[in-house]
């Protein structure tokens, strides 16, 4: 009995372990042969999805069959200022290098690439119709023309030898390349109008991405005889005859310009959201050109290349040198200041040879030469008040905590020493236009971009002295900064002593709290308008130090300021100050009201 419960045992294990060792075998070539079929899968999904594409394709394509097939194949057209790369596929520019300047990476400035597109529909059929962009054309050899031009063509041919045909054409000395797209019958066009459409990403061209994404970023445009722009917006739509339409960075920018008008479009612009990609913006747009004939021949032309006011204005289409920030909405004020004064003394000094910062440097000193004449009175009535300041003290604590009637009585005693209490104003209000107009000039001026002074590898951006990992004042800290805020604070200081006495806290520690409030706004400028301010403010220390121990005399001021008390003559009150006076007085009366109840 226990022989054959032992056999039973036996038997039940192996045929157990047999029924194991089978299951074994039977998912192991279920795995082999599921890890074998995607493969097989993949061969054919692939193999189906080719057929499709090719069906689509040929569908699509209609009369031009040849040309949804072929080999994307370049050629190479430059002459001294840029290298332009056309592509077959779509018979159309692909990018363009710019032979004089350099990219942050040290590589040159290719403006154009992969992604973008530039085409429109045309019908190939009943009921279909393809994008350019998909066909590949048929180019020429490149013509050297008589004029120094060299141009080439690119065409499609349809079943009926009908020809659509893209000419170009770069001249000698120019950033501007013609096109001009000739279609045989407007039949060829979708709805019988050319449908343009552009989408361009910009990439990064600058040390930081960031500020050139976010502050120097926009979209330029030239729309019923007007020039305009969108930064903060992401779309516009043109409902009226527009010229040209301008992708701008810092220094650089791509215009797609109509000779005769695009007659309406939209248009769709992004910046990128991560700080972290080199690129920095993404542009849609689609323009719609009506023909006035039969046959269709539209006259585009394409700009790629730097935002240099002179190069700019010296474009056909209208207005190109506005796409220079040089003073828009609240501050278009100083763009006259940038043109007709900023621009042509520091084309003049440039000339002399010497280096970018010397430039800045000796513009700075113009411009305090031509302003000096108008701080004189300043530094007069900042003297007087140094002279008057114990008189002024006494005055202050005799009325203690009435501030309008000291207010009342301050106005009285400078009337009568001749002191003028907006005269110190004067060039802190001179400083606002002059301020905001270097500030557009230096942030846009390409002159300055690459060229290295003292630190600073490239004025055009923040002189990084000391960086780190981290988003704290963007990561650096700028030499520059560092002398601009020192030299403010050494005004601010230098101006105290001319002051009367404050009692209120904020206008005690106003020396203090500027400059550290200018230097996280100053970190992240250019080193150009650091450098600058760095100068102007030591110029400004100096006239006043100057002015006030040398040239001033103090004692014909004190006896001045006696003779006056004397003899008080009357003058006519502006209608401000009389307006002032009158505020206070109010102010005083309200006062004296609040006392009595």
């Amino acid at each position: 009995m226990f022989s054959i419960l032992s056999f039973f045992v036996y038997t039940n294990k192996q045929a157990e372990a047999y029924r194991k060792y089978d299951e074994h075998i039977k998912d192991s070539t279920a795995k082999a042969n599921a890890a074998a079929r995607p493969k097989e899968d993949s061969v054919k999904t692939r193999t189906i999805a080719a057929q499709r594409d090719s069906t689509e394709k040929v569908a699509l394509a209609g009369n031009l069959t040849n040309a949804a097939f072929g080999k994307e194949e370049t050629t190479t057209i430059e002459n001294n200022l840029i290298k332009v790369t056309f592509t077959n596929k779509g018979g159309r520019i692909k990018n363009v290098e710019l032979k004089n300047y350099k990219s942050y990476n040290g590589k040159q400035v290719l403006l154009g690439n992969d992604a973008d597109k530039l085409g429109y529909d045309i019908n190939t059929g009943k009921g279909s119709t393809a994008f350019t962009n998909d066909l590949f054309f048929t180019p020429t050899n490149v013509v050297n023309n008589a004029d120094g031009s060299k141009s080439i063509s690119f065409s499609l041919s349809d079943s009926t030898q009908k020809t659509v045909t893209h000419n170009f054409s770069i001249k000698p000395n120019s950033y501007m390349i013609d096109w001009d797209v000739n279609i045989p019958t407007t039949a060829t066009l979708k709805n019988s109008q050319l449908n343009l459409v552009w989408n361009c990403n910009t990439t990064q061209n600058e040390k930081s991405a960031s500020y050139e994404r976010a502050q120097m970023s926009n979209l330029c445009f030239y729309e019923d005889k007007e020039f305009d722009y969108i930064s903060r917006k992401t779309e516009h739509t043109f409902e009226k005859p527009t010229n040209w339409l301008a992708v701008v960075q810092q220094f650089f920018n791509i215009t797609l310009i109509a000779k005769n008008n695009f007659n309406n479009g939209r248009v769709n612009w992004q910046r990128d959201a991560i700080d972290t990609s080199t690129r920095l913006a993404k542009v849609d747009a689609a323009f719609e050109i009506k023909p006035t004939g039969s046959a269709t021949n539209v006259a585009l032309q394409m700009y790629f290349g730097p935002n240099d006011y002179e190069i700019l204005k010296s474009q056909p289409a209208p207005d190109m040198a506005r796409i220079i920030n040089l003073g828009r909405d609240m501050y278009s004020f100083v763009r006259p200041i940038n043109q007709y004064i900023i621009i042509p003394i520091f084309g003049l000094l440039s000339k002399f040879g010497v280096g970018f910062g010397i430039v800045i440097l000796l513009l700075t000193v113009f411009i305090r030469l031509i302003t000096a004449p108008l701080m004189y009175g300043s530094y007069v009535s900042s003297a007087k008040m140094k002279i008057l300041r114990p008189e002024l003290d006494e005055l202050k604590k005799k009325y203690g905590s009435d501030q309008q009637g000291f207010a009342m009585a301050q106005m009285k005693f400078n009337k009568e020493a001749g002191v003028n209490m907006l005269g110190g104003c004067l060039p802190a209000l001179l400083q606002i236009p002059i301020f905001f107009a270097l500030f557009s000039f230096f942030n846009s001026n390409i002159a300055v971009r690459g060229q290295s002074f003292l630190w600073s590898k490239d004025l055009s951006v923040y002189d990084a002295v000391i960086t780190w990992n981290s988003s704290i004042l963007g990561g650096h800290l700028s030499l520059f900064t560092i002398t601009a805020v020192l030299t403010s604070f050494a005004i601010s200081l230098y101006s105290m002593n001319s002051a009367p006495t404050q009692d209120n806290p904020m206008m005690k520690y106003m020396p203090y709290i500027f400059p550290f409030m200018m230097f996280f706004f100053f970190n992240g400028l250019p080193s150009a308008l650091t450098w600058y301010y760095t100068v102007s403010n030591t110029i400004t220390l100096l006239l006043q130090i100057v002015i006030q121990k040398f040239v001033i005399n103090h004692d014909k001021l004190v006896a001045d300021i006696e003779q006056r008390r004397k003899n008080p003559k009357v003058k006519t009150k502006s209608k401000w100050q009389e307006r002032y006076e009158q505020m206070v007085e109010a102010q005083k009366k309200v006062q004296d009201m609040k006392a009595k109840k």
